[in-house]
């Protein structure tokens, strides 16, 4: 199997990379075992960023290697350590490339040197519980998870950016031209299709240096596909002119120059895109007696169309010099009228998942549960930014999240529109989305977290937690000089201790009885 030199298009998988987890520690010292929290946050992960390079003419590393991922953030760790920063990758295209996703829609159209796409952006680091601690929440048990980074396909196309485009029948003579005009040394052959691949060339007239590329296999029908025109045709897309070599010592029947030139305007007009270009004929072979003479004949009706027509032969290098200059007269104009470009940076950023800052619930009648139950589907960017950083097997971590999601409004709009106890929500895309059952009316806040890692809210029917508010109230009707002890004492063992307070005479005084004599 043959080995491809040039490759003008590829599909690209790119992964950014993950961001670190923060850290939930706890300061350490000598008589000082709680000394606050300090763990580090993660690291953000790196992006994939495209740039363009110069140096770079060909798609063909990609093509052997279609997978790129970058550099994964580190985690957090304690004493206030954050995690690294995950290294970008940066992957060198060629000017003129132009990046799609799989359905065709253009991202960027990358030209100059320098110009950068941030196509997979790195995913943030997590908080450690440092950053996480409040006035109220003063030693958080948890800290978030990093976010994955952005994973997706692109399509990436080269155009090659020349000033001048050959255009022309096969064997018309297009890689002699660029032979004879410029160092290129492309293949050259006495057989149709030599060229497989567009071939460049440096020309100088005068003060003007500009590229010359030229189009192979352009035949009847290229647009549609045949031969290799539909292929390359696109490498003319960013030409300021397009010249016609046209071969006038073909010796193929029915061929000649004026039907070969309106043959090729039709598959450039039914590719589209090209109208504005202007136009150079080159009648190529002159050097051939029956070359000069079918040009002789030529040469009126192409002027008459409006064309600049120019009789040259690549092997002699007749009439070379004037089509340079004419060239180059084009190429200094079209520069002239072109803003100048820099190189700049462009950050791919998709759209949120419901369109706004904010978040959408939508009622849906497929629970994906199999429980029959109504559903109702959140959408958001934070509501789902929250959940990817939330890590489920911490219960104070889950109670964190659910007041973000109730600070944010997520429980009073399920409410408004019909949501009832029991009902399933889900977070996030369906293809992996965050199944919760709605429990409204749940009290929310640090001051209800229990011991570290745990939130009362997950378990309502402590023992420890319904005995200390049964202390607290009774400790409004303590007796002198009892203490809480001697409350909690009484509280559990109620026939010894007997009522804190009691009226004289009445059923609770200990010394009444009923053959008491009255006042």
């Amino acid at each position: 199997m043959a080995v491809p030199t040039f490759v003008d298009r590829v599909t690209l998988h790119v992964s950014a990379g993950r961001g670190g987890n923060g850290v939930a520690s706890v300061h350490r010292e000598k008589f000082k075992p709680l000394g606050g929290p300090d763990g580090g946050n993660g690291g953000p992960g790196g992006s994939v960023i495209l740039r363009v390079d110069p140096d770079v003419t060909t798609l063909l590393d990609y093509h052997h290697s279609p997978q790129r991922r970058a550099e994964h953030g580190g985690h957090g760790a304690g004493a206030h350590r954050n995690g690294a920063h995950g290294s970008d990758l940066v992957l060198p295209v060629p000017d003129g490339t132009l990046v799609t996703d799989t359905a065709g829609t253009v991202l960027a159209d990358l030209v100059g040197p320098g110009t950068e796409l941030v196509v997979a952006q790195g995913g943030r680091g997590g908080l450690g519980n440092a950053a996480l601690a409040s006035s109220k929440r003063k030693a958080p048990g948890f800290a978030l998870l990093g976010e994955p980074g952005d994973e997706l396909d692109i399509v990436l196309e080269l155009k090659v950016v020349a000033d001048i485009g050959l255009v022309g029948f096969p064997s018309a003579g297009k890689s002699s031209l660029i032979a004879a005009i410029s160092r290129a040394k492309p293949k050259i052959a006495d057989y149709p299709f030599t060229t497989l691949v567009p071939n460049l060339g440096v020309v100088t007239a005068g003060d003007t240096t500009f590229t010359v590329a030229d189009v192979p296999g352009l035949i009847e029908g290229a647009s549609e596909g045949r031969g290799l025109g539909h292929d390359f045709l696109r490498h003319i897309e960013r030409c300021a002119a397009i010249v016609h070599v046209i071969d006038t010592a073909s010796i193929e029947p029915g061929r000649n120059p004026v039907d070969d030139l309106d043959v090729i305007e039709n598959e450039l007009g039914r590719y589209g895109g090209l109208e504005d270009r202007p136009r150079l004929v080159a009648l190529n072979k002159v050097d051939v007696p029956d070359g000069r003479d079918i040009a002789s004949f030529v040469v009126d009706e192409l002027t008459g169309r409006g064309l600049r027509v120019f009789e040259v032969s690549a092997a002699s290098g007749e009439g070379l010099r004037e089509l340079t200059f004419a060239m180059a007269a084009i190429v200094e104009a079209a520069r002239a009228a072109k803003p100048t470009v820099e190189a700049t940076r462009i950050v791919l950023r998709p759209p949120s998942a419901d369109g706004s800052d904010e978040f959408t619930v939508k009622h849906t009648g497929d629970p994906s549960t199999g429980s029959g139950q109504r559903a109702w589907r959140v959408r958001g960017e934070k509501p789902e930014r929250w959940v990817r950083q939330t890590d489920f097997s911490n219960d104070e971590a889950v109670g964190f999240l659910a007041d973000r999601l109730n600070r944010l409004g997520v429980e009073t709009r399920l409410v408004e529109l019909g949501a009832v106890e029991g009902d399933t929500v889900l977070i996030g895309h369906p293809d992996n989305a965050v199944v919760f059952d709605f429990k409204p009316g749940i009290d929310a806040g640090a001051e209800m977290l229990g011991r570290r890692g745990e939130d009362q809210r997950f378990d309502d029917s402590r023992p420890a937690a319904r005995r200390r508010r049964a202390i607290d109230e009774a400790m409004d009707e303590r007796g002198e000089g009892e203490t809480r002890a001697d409350v909690a004492r009484r509280l559990d063992r109620p026939d010894e201790y007997g009522p804190s307070s009691y009226e004289i005479g009445g059923a609770d005084d200990p010394d009444w009885a009923e053959d008491d004599p009255g006042e």
